[in-house]
């Protein structure tokens, strides 16, 4: 028996919870070298460089600046976005034509996600916002361009209140939107694309394919986002955090300034963490969202 639709929505936005709380803690001092190297790409040589002298500077607490409000951003994103999702399927079944139950194509299950993923980048961006700034405080303030730096969550939100109001909070929310739409098709198509194929392979059911495929699906749907995505949010990381300073130009002013007075590889520096990153952190929110959902959904069959 399915659950009611309002029921189905809470399982889902659950088990998007779960999944977004286990992507952060599988990944969290990757990401804050992507930050890091996003925002300063000439003051690191590389990954391995930014790395060591992250620890070298902070000590092994510098990875983890950042991560109550990147809990909070991944969690209130991925709750939103599957429980998002979910609709978005039905939506879809519904303009198709299909019982509430058929099962739809890779292709729709990607239009789903992409069209879902609008709805997530609303909670995502304040979220976002304050984990970046958290993250490229310290090299904020030894460049020069802020007196005194803010090392908590509050000091961080207060800041943005005092200074920018609350529409500040929304720094980046147009980049953001348009790194998540096409993104996330890419992520929810590869992903099933992926499972398509280990079912194919197994000869059993998605829902049956086991830990090691999902696992690897999800890293692999998270690898194909960011290969498609990286330069858009190297743009909004870059406005997210150089707009204490001030009023930050736009996505097109921003990617073109970087563009022409830094060259095109600036906008794709910190791409090596997030590719290693990828496989743990996207895998993991994948297997955290199938595993509990499932046991949720067991309940009512």
């Amino acid at each position: 028996m399915a659950p009611h639709p309002v029921v189905q929505a809470i399982i889902d936005l659950s088990a998007g919870a779960i999944g977004g709380a286990a992507c952060v803690f599988s990944g969290q001092p990757l990401d804050t070298a992507k930050v890091k190297m996003q925002t300063f790409p000439t003051l690191y040589r590389g990954f391995f460089h930014c790395m060591t002298s992250t620890y070298k500077q902070v000590g092994i607490r510098g990875f983890y600046q950042g991560t109550t409000p990147a809990l909070m951003a991944n969690i209130a994103e991925n709750s939103v976005l599957f429980m998002s999702y979910g609709f978005c399927q039905q939506v879809i079944r519904f303009t198709a034509g299909l019982h509430s139950d058929a099962v739809l194509s890779d292709m729709q299950k990607a239009c789903a996600g992409s069209v879902a993923s609008i709805f997530s980048s609303l909670v995502l961006c304040p979220t976002e916002l304050v984990k970046c700034r958290l993250q490229a405080m310290y090299e904020m303030e030894v460049s020069g361009k802020i007196a005194n730096s803010q090392n908590t969550v509050w000091s961080v939100v207060k800041s943005i209140m005092r200074n920018e109001g609350p529409q500040g909070f929304f720094q980046g929310l147009t980049t953001t939107i348009a790194r998540e739409v096409p993104g996330y098709f890419c992520f929810f198509g590869a992903y099933e694309l992926s499972r398509t194929a280990f079912a194919d392979y197994m000869k059993c059911d998605k829902d049956d394919i086991g830990v090691a495929p999902i696992v690897f699906s999800g890293g692999f749907g998270g690898a194909c986002l960011w290969l498609v995505v990286y330069p858009m949010d190297c743009v909004k990381s870059r406005i997210q955090v150089m707009s204490m300073t001030g009023k930050q130009a736009g996505f097109f002013k921003t990617f073109m300034t970087i563009a022409q007075t830094e060259g095109m590889r600036a906008l794709y520096s910190g791409l090596t963490p997030t590719m290693v990153r990828t496989f743990p952190a996207n895998g993991a929110l994948f297997l955290g969202y199938e595993a509990s959902r499932k046991l949720m959904m067991k309940q009512f069959d």
